[in-house]
């Protein structure tokens, strides 16, 4: 231990000379031109003894992690010329990061293996697999500080040798482009010199050779995936859709759009789950729904006499009719006339550029996969017996179920909870978590609840479902709640737990494509095989049908315009920086950006912004005065990190946030912005004015007051 601090205080001690005696400044480039000549001398004077204090001083530099790196590279061919430059620089560079990476492991790895231990697991299982490859990449590509990478490796179970060859390959052909323009340097002897084509060439190459290089990286990262598959000589295609939701739809539109050849292969309907189980026929249900409960409020509106029932057959019926209505947006007539080709079937990889439907093969140099997710069923015991529904087999019921559990308190399960509640079923809704809508927070949670009991839902939280059975002809789900058993009966059981992505049954496993939860893929929607992409819930990591259509956007225009792409400095990023969701109940909850429980997990300082809406007077003139607006901002700053909003349009009122975050807008330019009266709309602006109220500037006020005062004399 004594050893070890003793060299970190000698460390220390070297790197605070170097600032303290500014010696940074040989380590510019005009120190470089103005004592070139003087170091030229002195080698061909000592060619010996300043080859070895060239590689001392770099040896150090890189050692101590000192700043001046590319400087001294470029010295190694200003003064030693190409050849003899690139020999020194390469091994000093490489003998120096070494050191680097020894220092570190020896004064630091044992003190952080034992409080990071188990975290370092699976850090240091992934450098035993693939270490010498990431780090070659690393050092051709520079994307992080060489520095740092001998450093943060050094607490790693790499083996130094292994550290040492791949960083002296690595660095190698950056290494000759910089030792290369250091000749150049060296011949510039006037303003003229700075135009001769030599000198221009250098500074060319260093410019594009990050190009060069990430473009080598491919190639390798290429030949390594699609060892022992054989690429086709010519392709059918452009791109292979395959999956026809939200995202399927959009990349495919995009491929059409630009002129692309592409195919659409569906093996169910067209639309996906959105259309035909999903977003479409539940807004359907809870639009029914809504007016069945504005039925029983006909007093508060002023009308007496009013009645009605809902008549559950033709409430189907028109959620049926409402997604016939839509279907044509979504279909493949629409698609064709786009000029997709599309084919119903059931899609399969033969191998990575080949995807075969109805028996015939086709190829295409980019596909994408869009295959969705499905609602997950957990095991719980005799659930299969009894039987159940799914949010993909609810709309085949014609009759309403007297008794209803619905096992989840999720949103979909919050939907259709308060959805059939209101259409007259006995409504149980089962959740394990201590609270419905886990992903708000508690006081939006509490509110759902609430307005749920008042409509006579049974919610059951912190209750998990023990097992299913069929008792005397009656239907039972039996649950556990603080410890103690007890029967639920019902007609008809909802599960509705979540959903997991597809990833089954199209020959993923075949080829290779690598999966956990979802299809895994990087920041460019890419999975394994680069030209293979994925997107909507098939991939996540967000399972919205808005969302979908946002990824479709990067993974089709990454596919079909790759070569050109590599121009800018490779593919887009996707972005999910500002992603905004809703759920449709009663009252409307809608979420942007971070809640006040994310926050804090996350450790990011905040302020609230708050404002009631029964204070606003459009939803008290509409009779819908419940809910509130919540603004998350920097403290002291107008900047919104995020905003919850709970009430009547939800979905809709949280647009403008939306467009604020996506494009930097502040509370203070929402004040400042005109909203009609007297609409919902308004409670965004009085929100951003409750910001403001808190933020006062007190000591300019007071100010002001004593003008005003002394005006008045």
């Amino acid at each position: 231990m004594l050893k070890r601090l003793l060299l970190l205080a000698v460390l220390v001690a070297l790197i605070g000379a170097f600032f303290a005696f500014d010696l940074g400044r040989y380590f510019s480039l005009a120190s470089l031109q103005d004592q070139r000549g003087d170091l030229i001398a002195l080698r061909d004077a000592q060619p010996w003894l300043m080859t070895l204090a060239y590689f001392v001083i770099y040896v150090l530099a890189t050692a101590l992690s000192l700043p001046g790196a590319a400087i001294l590279t470029l010295a190694g061919g200003a003064i030693f010329g190409f050849g003899w430059g690139l020999l020194i620089v390469s091994f000093a560079s490489t003998v120096g990061a070494t050191g680097a990476f020894l220092v570190a492991r020896y004064v630091a790895r044992g003190a952080i293996d034992a409080r990071y231990g188990a975290r370092l697991k699976a850090i240091n299982a992934g450098i035993e697999k693939e270490g010498a490859f990431y780090l070659f990449t690393l050092r051709l590509v520079p994307i992080f500080p060489f520095f740092l990478i001998n450093l943060l490796l050094g607490l790693t179970q790499m083996r130094a040798t292994t550290f040492f060859w791949v960083s002296q390959l690595g660095m190698l052909p950056g290494t000759m482009v910089y030792v290369n323009a250091g000749t150049q340097l060296a011949q510039l002897e006037s303003l003229g010199g700075i135009l001769s084509p030599g000198l221009i060439g250098a500074f060319v190459l260093l410019g594009v050779f990050p190009l060069i290089a990430k473009k080598i990286i491919a190639i390798i990262k290429a030949r390594k995936v699609y060892a022992g598959w054989a690429r086709p000589k010519s392709f059918d295609r452009n791109l292979i859709v395959i999956g026809a939701g939200a995202a399927g739809l959009v990349s495919s539109y995009i491929a059409a759009a630009v002129k692309a050849k592409v195919t659409l292969i569906e093996k169910h309907a067209m639309g996906g789950d959105c259309l035909n189980t999903g977003c479409v026929p539940s807004k359907a249900l809870i639009r029914s729904a809504k007016y069945a409960s504005h039925l029983t409020r006909a007093e508060e509106f002023g009308f007496t006499g009013v009645s009605g029932r809902p008549d559950f057959a033709k409430v189907m019926a028109r959620v049926h009719d409402t997604v016939k209505a839509i279907e044509p947006h979504d279909s493949v007539e629409r698609y064709t006339d786009l000029g997709v080709e599309c084919i119903k079937g059931e899609a399969r990889f033969i191998d990575p550029w080949t995807v075969e439907v109805n028996g015939q093969r086709l190829t295409a140099r980019g596909i994408v996969i869009a295959t969705g997710a499905r609602p997950f069923v957990p095991p719980v015991p005799g659930l299969d017996d009894v039987g159940y529904r799914t949010s993909d087999t609810l709309w085949e019921l014609t009759e309403l179920p007297k008794r209803l559990v619905v096992l989840g308190g999720g949103p979909i399960g919050s939907e259709l909870t308060q959805a059939f509640a209101r259409l007259g079923s006995h409504v149980t809704q089962v959740e394990m978590q201590p609270r419905l809508m886990g992903r708000e927070d508690p006081d939006v949670s509490a509110l759902v609840q609430a307005r749920f009991e008042t409509e006579g839902v049974d919610v059951r939280i912190n209750t998990k479902a023990v097992r299913a059975e069929l008792k005397d002809g009656e239907k039972r789900l039996i649950v556990e709640h603080d410890g103690s058993e007890s029967a639920i009966a019902f007609d008809e059981i909802l599960v509705a737990v979540g959903r997991r992505a597809r990833l089954t049954g199209f020959g993923l496993e075949d080829i290779g494509v690598k999966t956990g939860r979802t299809v895994e893929v990087n920041d460019f929607l890419q999975t394994n095989f680069p030209h293979i992409f994925a997107c909507g819930d098939v991939a996540g990591p967000y399972q919205f049908t808005h969302t979908a259509s946002h990824m479709a956007w990067y993974a089709a225009v990454n596919s079909l315009f790759a070569p050109l792409l590599t121009l800018r400095g490779g593919p887009f990023k996707v972005d999910y920086s500002v992603i905004p969701w809703a759920t449709f109940t009663e009252p409307e909850v809608a979420r942007v950006g971070l809640s006040e429980t994310e926050a804090r997990e996350k450790g990011i300082p905040f302020e609230v912004a708050r404002y009631a809406l029964e204070e606003l007077d459009r939803a008290i003139a509409d009779g819908e005065a419940h809910g509130f607006i919540k603004v998350l901002t920097v403290p002291g700053k107008d900047k919104i990190l995020g905003v919850t909003l709970v009430g009547e349009h939800a979905g809709d009122l949280i647009a403008e946030y939306v467009l604020a975050m996506k494009q930097g807008i502040g509370l203070n330019k929402l004040l400042g912005t005109i909203h009609i009266y007297p609409t919902l709309a308004e409670a965004n602006k009085y929100v951003a004015g409750q910001w403001k109220q808190a933020h006062k500037p007190e000591k300019l006020l007071a100010w002001v007051a004593r003008y005003h005062a002394w005006r008045r004399r």
